[in-house]
């Protein structure tokens, strides 16, 4: 596998975590630099991790995550984007808008959500004699650095589309749940 393909299959794995940061982004409008940190940071690292995982544990697993990791993705996503919805008609008006409830522990389970595909591509990338340290290098900073970016789209959604944001944010997370079933 060639730097370039291994750049481009990157960029799918992050393909979630972009869309879950920038519906975080967009609705929890409350976020601290830490959060904001924390984000590029999980995501970039579990799509780093998972496929170091797979890479060298995956006989061990393969078939267990591959049957289960449809409807594990789907109840994460599903229970954060069913709260980011709930919330929307709890908090009705801007002040409690402000004051959802956003934390470390909801980036990790995101986080572990959206890596559960990149397991696979590492046992993927045993059978393609690809260069393991290189692959989880050049993916977890493409995921990292398209994650900043998703940060400030969904900062600016969020501003265009007010407390609509919640709603959206949290359909967009159901839909990539129901996605990971099919």
């Amino acid at each position: 596998m060639s730097l370039l393909e291994i750049f481009i299959l990157g960029v799918a794995l992050a393909m979630d975590a972009i869309a879950v940061s920038m519906a975080n982004c967009m609705v929890y409008r409350n976020l601290r630099l830490r959060d904001y940190a924390l984000m590029p940071l999980l995501f970039g690292g579990f799509q780093a991790g998972m496929p170091l995982i797979g890479y060298f544990a995956g006989g061990i697993f393969a078939d267990i995550i591959t049957k289960y990791s449809g409807i594990v993705i789907f109840v994460i996503l599903g229970i954060v984007g069913g709260k980011m919805i709930l919330e929307c008609f709890v908090h009705k008006d801007e002040d409690n808008a402000r004051n959802k409830t956003f934390s470390a522990g909801i980036i990790l389970m995101q986080a572990i959500a959206t890596s559960i595909d990149a397991f696979a591509v590492g046992i993927g990338f045993v059978a393609a004699q690809v260069d393991i340290a290189v692959a989880v290098l050049i993916i977890g900073v493409v995921t990292g650095a398209l994650v900043i970016v998703a940060i400030f789209i969904g900062r600016k959604f969020g501003d265009i589309f007010g407390d609509k944001a919640g709603i959206l944010g949290g359909v967009v997370l159901i839909i990539i749940g129901i996605k990971a079933l099919i």
